[in-house]
């Protein structure tokens, strides 16, 4: 326990602006779409031990995967660990969770005491391998996804590790933008050990390392005594990826189980699918992570999220599945996986805290992957990850338009997409009608097209939520499922979910996103809220009356409130719910 709470309390915001200024200096200084418009990265702090302390404000994916990461650094190089060291690992069987995703650690010290660590991991435009953005969800082996960098040193004692630096600029296909992005991470580490060092100069050494542990005990008292106000017991729930893109149509099954007692969670990924021959298997860290951002969804928003909320918590999934492959496991596309594992916590949360957990999300986030060479023979990559619907809450409508709670990620600006692509991006849009119905309706996803102008370039999609759509929670709907076109003027026949096919100049690539299930009764939604809907046209007059039995008529619309009171009563009669549906995916709507 601290002796001036006041004092600790300064302190505490301060170690977690620090994380959110390396957050920034990344925002600020990198170079590739997917990092300053997508802003796929994240950055902490850690105490000298190698313990999360604190988090910036970036992904939860990424964060709760770097304690294994550290762990295995700390591993490697017991012993061999020094000042002005640099440490780069992206081995999903040694630490990392797939290959763009490369962590840079830097340890903080003051003379010889370690102080504390650095950490920022980025998602990298491209890491080599069969396709550019090495990112392809139809890789079979990690063999083909690029180059693995096991726990390294980029810098020792300060020396540049110029082999190593060698060796990725020969292996990527986009070197300028990889090393203007390691170089961001790096400035953010050197961000926050001046930071750091300022710190340990107004509180002393001693005090800083005692502070730390503090708040890492602190984050796990108020985790336990919030886990044991809610109520004790075993909530599971079962849902399904549609497939892994290798064996198109078999369904991949996602089984959790959520067991509650006195002050601990333990949630258990049994009964989940076998490994898939697919690039969407889950390393064991990551797993650990999806686990923990849906618990700790649940708890107050003013626990520290640091490694103290995860030791309330733990996570078990059976080696060889696909919550923890082991090799020669693909992964490339494991995203997609963690993304539904989320939803699929959620759905056994909702067990638990119906009055608080949402509906199923839009099943995100879509990955396309655009890449080619210019005429000169100049490569080009295009990185981009489309989330957009939340899940209806019991309480309010999904959001419209904003990331999955897993990812905290930007939508990229079609200006800057124009301007530094061979693209033209010809819709950017809400799509009517794609919402699931309820008393609170799910988010509202959107379309993105995307027209070609080079010669020919690689197209990699991975996508899913097509046959098991996001599910609506206590007589809530299911969102419309996900859509990929190519060249829909001509050709209405969908694409597969997860696909890698070749574009040529002039083709046109649609990707909708699917839409957030919805929560409540559709037939208890307030009127004047789908009229509004209607005005806004995220809601069709058909749609108003099929799904709300809200009849709107005059110019303008208003709600005809007999009318409305007659059709609910005969939609109510014609359902004939014997009681309210948990769940609900609703028919497979695959070939609308």
């Amino acid at each position: 326990m601290v002796s001036d709470p006041i004092e600790f309390e300064l302190f505490k915001n301060a170690l977690f602006g620090i994380a959110d200024e390396m957050a920034l200096t990344v925002f600020r200084t990198t170079y590739s779409g997917v990092l300053k418009d997508n802003m796929d990265y994240s950055t902490a702090l850690f105490d000298g031990a190698g313990v999360l302390v604190a988090q910036g404000l970036t992904l939860p994916g990424h964060l709760g995967s770097m304690p294994t990461a550290i762990a295995s650094v700390k591993e490697t190089f017991a012993g061999e660990v020094h000042p002005d060291d640099v440490f780069i690992l992206n081995d999903p069987f040694r630490g990392g969770m797939h290959l763009p995703d490369v962590f840079v650690f830097k340890p903080i010290f003051e003379g010889d005491r370690r102080l504390a660590w650095a950490c920022a991991v980025c998602h990298h435009t491209d890491v080599g391998g069969r396709v550019p953005g090495s990112n392809a969800s139809d890789s079979t082996e990690i063999y083909q996804e690029g180059l693995r960098i096991p726990p390294l040193k980029l810098y020792d004692r300060g020396a540049r590790n110029a082999t190593l630096f060698g060796l990725i600029e020969t292996n990527v296909r986009v070197p300028v933008k990889v090393f203007g992005d390691l170089r961001a991470q790096l400035a953010a580490c050197h961000i926050a050990e001046k930071s750091v060092l300022e710190l340990a100069a107004h509180y002393g050494a001693d005090k800083l390392a005692n502070y730390m542990t503090e708040l890492v005990d602190y984050a796990e008292r108020m985790t336990r005594a919030a886990i044991r106000d809610l109520p004790d017991g075993v909530y599971d729930f079962l849902d399904h990826i549609d497939d892994d893109g290798i064996d198109v149509g078999k369904p991949i099954p996602l089984k959790v189980t959520i067991t509650k007692g006195g002050d601990t969670i333990h949630v258990d990924w049994t009964g989940t699918s076998p490994q898939v021959k697919g690039a969407i298997n889950n390393t064991l860290s990551y797993t650990k992570s999806a686990s923990y951002c849906g618990i700790r969804s649940i708890l107050p928003q003013n626990i520290p999220t640091n490694e103290g909320v995860f030791r309330a918590i733990t996570v078990e999934a059976p080696p060889g599945t696909i919550a923890n492959m082991v090799l020669p496991g693909a992964c490339a596309a494991r995203g997609l996986t963690g993304f539904r594992m989320v939803d699929c916590m959620f759905g056994a949360l909702a067990k638990m805290l119906p009055d608080q957990v949402f509906a199923a999300s839009d099943g995100g986030n879509t990955g396309v992957s655009i890449g080619g060479y210019h005429r000169d023979r100049a490569p080009f990559i295009y990185v981009d990850f489309t989330c957009c619907a939340w899940g209806a809450r019991p309480y309010a409508d999904g959001l419209d338009g904003n990331s999955h709670i897993y990812a905290n990620m930007a939508s990229q600006p079609i200006e800057v997409t124009e301007t530094e692509q061979p693209l033209q991006i010809t819709a950017y849009e809400f799509i009517q009608d794609a919402m699931g119905p309820g008393k609170f309706r799910g988010g509202a996803p959107f379309r993105r097209e995307y027209r070609l102008l080079a010669a020919e370039a690689v197209l990699q999609v991975r996508s899913d939520r097509r046959d098991f759509r996001p599910f609506g929670l206590y007589g809530g709907g299911p969102g419309r499922p996900s859509m990929n076109y190519l060249n829909p003027d001509k050709n209405r026949a969908p694409l597969a979910s997860k696909l890698t096919m070749t574009m040529k100049q002039g083709d046109l690539f649609r990707h909708e996103v699917a839409g957030g299930g919805g929560w409540g009764d559709p037939l208890e939604r307030d009127p004047a809220l789908v009229l509004q809907d209607v005005m806004n046209e995220f809601v069709s007059l058909r749609a108003a009356g099929a799904d709300y039995g809200v009849v709107l008529s005059g110019t303008p619309l208003t709600v005809d409130e007999d009318a409305t009171r007659s059709r609910r009563e005969q939609m109510r009669r014609e359902r004939q719910w014997s009681e309210v549906p948990v769940y609900s995916w609703g028919d497979k709507l695959a070939a609308e």
